[in-house]
């Protein structure tokens, strides 16, 4: 049979196997459909797992993304987040623009210890551009290698980070931050403040522009690395300067434990000009720490001496029951509850109220006081703003202390000073308003209009009580113990005041607290000046008083300030030229 016969015969056969309508018999239908539909099964199975497979992931990431959203940062490291540590804060400028306050930016070091080879080497290298560094503490930081980051020195200058970056030690990286500059350093310290080493306000004007809303804003993560709108603050750079350098001169001439002075707009209530010293560099807050941080001018309270004796005459005058023709009788001491009340500069004799004033005479007040009352005596100073609390910016402001229960003893000695202690700027603030016409301002360390603190003032005496405080401040300027302050070309009215310390609860007799009140020119007050020195050993013509170490402080800023403020000088009667020849 031949091959294309036997092809024929297979074909046949495979004809005749099936049925006519060219199908598969039913036993092999059977099988293939068993066959098709296991497969399809398997394929859905898979589908399904692996859906499943992925569903489960997405949920676990998905839980962790929650996870991470809910815990809050982790400050272990003492890291803070870029767009923290590159935040802005605004610049501070005086009233004339000038830069008191701004950011520069800097570089941290950090170090990942878990890829820090020989924590030994690597601290022994950094010592040689870090001298100061902490061994141990640096050596215990990179010897965790299961951390991945710790700080070991914050804001580096240029010249640091390029020689550690050419130790090329592995693991030392920096980050970027902003760093406070002070360009005049202590001028302006205690106005100022200063932030802590992340760049968060501490003290005075910083810590007042982040408590307006700057810190909140940070710590919400809205703050950024853009230049912000700066602060202008009231101050006057060039007097500024100048009353620092009158207080700093006064603690090293006089060899005081302080001094303190503030130059005040009496008719708005804006501070020109304040310093304390000792005091601190804000560049570096921590070196002025022992004494250097205390704001003696808002945050410390004094015994005011008989600058006091100013707001008992103006009391007085004001109720109506004194005038500036009566006489008071202070030829003998006063005996009061164990105490003898006597005069510094008696004069034994029959006084006016003017030269119970320029005498300064402690009985003729003491008198004074007790014909007013104690009640009205006390509703006095509060309404002046002595006993309580001042209201200004600075967050570093001193409760003043009073007597609990006020007798008349207590009457008698807070008439020439003693038993109340208040603050010396609120003293300057209450002295403002006896001259410019009976006008309590708050204090303000922000640009205020005229209009803005009318709006604001309280009237707090009559005119007419204003003119007599300013005929008797103008009166003891030229005649009494003011004259050490006196400033040719400038009539200035002024009051002294010497105050004996408490010592181990009894009064010495050798450490004073010195302070002296001032207004110029006194026939129109545009400012006031309250200086005052603390524990003075020596003064001017060897004296301890306040003549000769508050006043001294007084005259010198005026003489340098006043030109500055624009105040004319003014010789001879009538405004008229003073011809000298020479």
């Amino acid at each position: 049979m031949s091959f294309l016969s036997r092809i024929m015969v297979l074909k046949s056969k495979a004809h005749f196997s099936t049925d006519g309508n060219n199908r598969p018999n039913d036993g092999g239908s059977s099988t293939f459909e068993g066959a098709r539909k296991r497969k399809s099964n398997q394929a859905k199975s898979r589908v399904v797992l692996l859906v499943a497979s992925f569903t489960v992931v997405y949920c676990i990431i998905g839980g962790r993304l929650a996870q991470f959203a809910m815990t809050p940062p982790d400050t272990t490291s003492s890291i803070l987040p870029p767009d923290r540590l590159m935040a802005s804060r605004p610049d501070i400028v005086d009233r004339n623009g000038a830069l008191l306050a701004t950011d520069i930016r800097t570089v941290s070091l950090f170090a990942e210890p878990n890829k820090i080879i020989d924590p030994d080497e690597a601290v022994e290298e950094l010592r040689t551009v870090l001298p100061d560094l902490d061994t141990k503490g640096t050596y215990k930081k990179l010897a965790v290698k299961t951390s991945h980051f710790a700080w070991l020195r914050r804001q580096l200058t240029p010249k640091q980070q390029s020689q550690i970056l050419a130790l090329g030690i592995p693991g030392i990286g920096f980050r970027p931050e902003k760093r406070r500059f002070y360009p005049g350093g202590s001028t302006a310290a205690h106005i100022l403040g200063y932030v802590n080493i992340d760049n968060r306000g501490v003290a005075g004007m910083e810590k007042y522009i982040d408590d307006q809303g700057l810190a909140d804003l940070a710590a919400a993560g809205m703050t950024n690395d853009q230049p912000l709108q700066p602060v202008k603050l009231s101050i006057d750079l060039r007097v500024q300067d100048i009353v620092h350098d009158a207080v700093v001169n006064a603690v090293n001439n006089f060899q005081a434990k302080g001094a303190g002075a503030a130059v005040l707009d009496a008719h708005t209530g804006e501070v020109l000009a304040m310093a304390s010293a000792p005091d601190f560099d804000p560049n570096y807050p921590n070196e002025g720490a022992a004494e250097g941080w205390l704001n003696r001018m808002t945050n410390g309270t004094f015994e005011m001496g008989s600058t006091f004796k100013t707001f008992t005459m103006a009391m007085a005058l004001d109720s109506g029951k004194v005038t500036l023709r009566d006489a008071f009788d202070a030829t003998n001491p006063i005996r009061i509850g164990g105490f003898t009340i006597h005069d510094f500069h008696g004069q034994h004799r029959v006084l006016t109220v003017p030269e119970i004033f320029q005498y300064s005479s402690n009985i003729g007040t003491a008198k004074i006081a007790d014909l007013v009352g104690i009640d009205a005596h006390k509703e006095f100073l509060t309404r002046m703003g002595l006993l309580t609390k001042m209201d200004t910016e600075l967050p570093e402001l001193k409760m003043p202390t009073q007597p609990h229960v006020w007798k008349k003893i207590n009457s008698i000695t807070i008439s020439f000073g003693h038993g109340v202690s208040t603050t010396p700027l609120q003293t300057a603030v209450a002295g403002a308003a006896l001259v410019n016409g009976g006008k309590l301002i708050e204090p303000t360390f922000l640009p205020r209009s005229r209009e803005q603190a009318d709006a604001i003032a309280k009237t707090v005496v009559k005119k007419s009580t204003s003119d007599d405080i300013r005929f008797l401040l103008d009166f003891n300027g030229s005649k009494g113990s003011g004259r050490a302050a006196r400033v040719p070309g400038y009539d200035v009215g002024s009051k002294t005041g010497t105050a004996d310390k408490v010592v181990n609860g009894r009064y010495s007799h050798t450490l004073n607290f010195n302070t002296f009140l001032a207004a110029f020119p006194i026939d129109n007050p545009r400012y006031v000046i309250m200086t005052f020195c603390d524990e003075p050993k020596t003064g001017e013509h060897g004296g301890t008083i306040s003549a000769y170490t508050a006043a001294p402080i007084a005259r010198d800023i005026i003489a340098r300030a006043a030109p500055i403020l624009g105040i004319q000088p003014s010789f001879g009667n009538g405004n008229s030229a003073l011809l000298v020849s020479y």
